[in-house]
């Protein structure tokens, strides 16, 4: 099975020994995204809101270097730090996935890196 493993040249610095993503037969597997803002290199820790925004518009950066994009995405998997969020992270994940959204898990967990507010990776098709 074809495996190619990558990073969007435009894409957030990576806390680990990890990809942005790989690639494996028609699917595209995105790491964990954080709130990573590209113009200034740091952490946004605004609000959830804020955070989402960030984190889904890098996961966007990632899936298109991968060849792939939003529309595409089949699974999501978003970690939160405080299930109180949750209203919050839905609102904003609702103006990136309008229709058809992807299937996905949410879960609360003791906490994120670089105590961040959400997390959220991704499997898509390739294809834009």
């Amino acid at each position: 099975m074809h495996r190619q493993a990558g990073n969007a040249p435009d894409g957030p610095p990576a806390l680990g020994p990890y990809s942005h993503y790989v690639i494996a037969g028609e699917l595209v597997f995105v790491s964990g995204q954080l709130c990573w803002d590209p113009a200034t290199g740091a952490l946004n820790k605004g609000s959830v809101a804020e955070q989402t925004r960030l984190t889904l518009a890098n996961l966007d950066r990632i899936l298109r270097a991968a060849g792939s994009c939003l529309a595409n995405v089949v699974r999501c998997g978003v970690f939160l730090a405080d299930m109180a969020d949750f209203a919050e992270m839905n609102g904003v994940y609702a103006e990136f996935f309008p229709s058809s959204p992807p299937v996905r898990s949410t879960v609360a967990v003791k906490e994120l890196p670089a105590g961040v507010a959400v997390e959220i990776d991704a499997i898509a098709t390739l294809g834009e």
